[in-house]
């Protein structure tokens, strides 16, 4: 008898709480009422409604929390690398163009770039090479299936083609399509010269050259591409 006592008291006590508790909510509300001549509960929002009218509000504070955090991170501790090569050749292309008062934004084509990134992966990552030495150079079979085929003859072909239009390093190229790729032969007159393309090989000879990253910012801008 006496726990039952104890516990009716209890259970009590505990709807004496909650009940103290609802009428201090609602007391605010009543006046708020009073003042304005309603006295009405507002009514229930829709979870789903009160979900969307609190994301503006939430996307604002995550923003400034990351502004925050950004203003009292030390200096060499925000992460700098964007996470993939060709993301973040897309953003300093895009810082440039940004930082520049006569971009022509209805030229931009960042999709022509973003085109040739892929290509650029296709033959550095998966095409396969051949080299022979022949007379002041070498000759390279590059070959692949599927989209890299697609992509070394876009390259090798523009590549070989700014190699003689600049004369780089007194190089002269020469390319010949494959079924499934192409030949790229690259000589010189010069015996250091020749040494030096037979060191650096189909990759090396490629990669060689500053006028890439010229390309990249002209094909943004809309005023260069390869044929896709």
């Amino acid at each position: 008898m006496k726990s039952f006592t104890r516990n009716f008291a209890a259970a009590a006590s505990f709807a004496a709480l909650i009940a103290l508790s609802t009428a201090m909510l609602i007391q605010p509300l009543r006046a708020a009422g009073a003042e304005d001549g309603t006295a009405k509960t507002p009514p229930m929002m829709d979870p789903a409604m009160r979900g969307h009218d609190q994301m503006p509000g939430m996307m604002q504070h995550h923003q400034r929390s990351m502004a925050g955090m950004q203003d009292q991170l030390p200096a060499g501790t925000v992460p700098t690398l964007p996470g993939q090569d060709a993301f973040g050749a897309i953003q300093e292309v895009i810082r440039i163009l940004e930082a520049d008062p006569k971009t022509d934004w209805s030229k931009v084509n960042l999709e022509a770039l973003r085109q040739h990134l892929i290509d650029m992966n296709e033959v550095t990552l998966k095409a396969d090479t051949e080299v022979k030495p022949v007379a002041g150079g070498i000759e390279v079979a590059v070959t692949g299936i599927g989209r890299t085929i697609e992509a070394i003859q876009r390259m090798v072909s523009a590549h070989a083609h700014e190699i003689n239009l600049i004369r780089l390093n007194g190089w002269s190229a020469n390319t010949e399509p494959l079924p499934n790729g192409a030949t790229l032969t690259i000589t010189a007159s010069d015996p250091s010269e020749v040494q030096h393309i037979r060191g650096l090989g189909f990759i090396g000879i490629l990669a060689s050259g500053s006028h890439h990253q010229l390309h990249h910012l002209a094909m943004a801008k809309g005023e260069f591409t390869h044929t896709h």
